[in-house]
């Protein structure tokens, strides 16, 4: 443990559990999105707001980033950190856009699939967060999310080969592959946000 004349702003640890928190809220808010036809644009709502939250959240991240002397960890891993949980978030709405945008009622299989990983990987992601601070417990966390995100990329390629297998029309095969991607891309920033904290915590090991 490195010693320090003037203590750090631990205030970071609880701001990032409450961007991690809303992750997993935006997750299981995103998950009722795809999954339900009815009262789409109120459930599109409550993405919205999560993703509101984040960019308050990643504001106040950032605006104490800049005012704190001595911060717990490095200051270009503090922002990473921030960012990526704020853009996963900016992920997930926009897998909701593309659903109004696109105007697609019935909820696709493989999509419900993508969200319920989706949720999974939060929930980890919740518990690694918490464990920044102490920096330790974190290598089954990481582990799970590694497993999840790779189980989102067989049902991706499952979903692809689906689309193209000729038993959907030609434009709702472009609706849908346009989701499917923006799902997988969520999945993708999640795994980013358990690589950046990996690195920190090895940084400190």
């Amino acid at each position: 443990m490195r010693f320090r004349l003037v203590p750090t702003d631990d205030r970071f640890f609880d701001l990032f559990a409450q961007s991690a928190a809303n992750v997993a809220e935006a997750a299981r808010r995103l998950r009722d999105r795809v999954t339900a036809p009815t009262d789409a644009d109120a459930r599109h709502d409550r993405v919205r707001e999560c993703e509101r939250t984040g960019d308050e959240l990643t504001h106040e991240i950032l605006t104490r980033l800049n005012s704190t002397f001595v911060t717990p960890f490095d200051r270009e891993d503090i922002h990473a950190l921030a960012e990526e949980l704020d853009d996963v978030v900016d992920d997930m709405l926009e897998v909701s856009l593309r659903m109004q945008l696109l105007s697609v009622s019935e909820p696709l299989h493989e999509l419900g699939e993508q969200a319920d990983l989706l949720v999974q990987m939060a929930d980890e992601t919740v518990g690694l967060v918490d464990r920044l601070e102490s920096m330790k417990g974190v290598q089954p966390y990481l582990e799970r999310i590694d497993r999840l995100e790779s189980e989102g990329d067989a049902v991706y390629r499952r979903t692809v080969a689906r689309l193209f297998s000729g038993e959907f029309e030609a434009l709702d095969v472009l609706r849908w592959k346009d989701i499917v991607e923006a799902m997988e891309a969520a999945l993708n920033t999640i795994e980013d946000i358990s690589n950046v904290v990996e690195a920190i915590v090895l940084k400190h090991a």
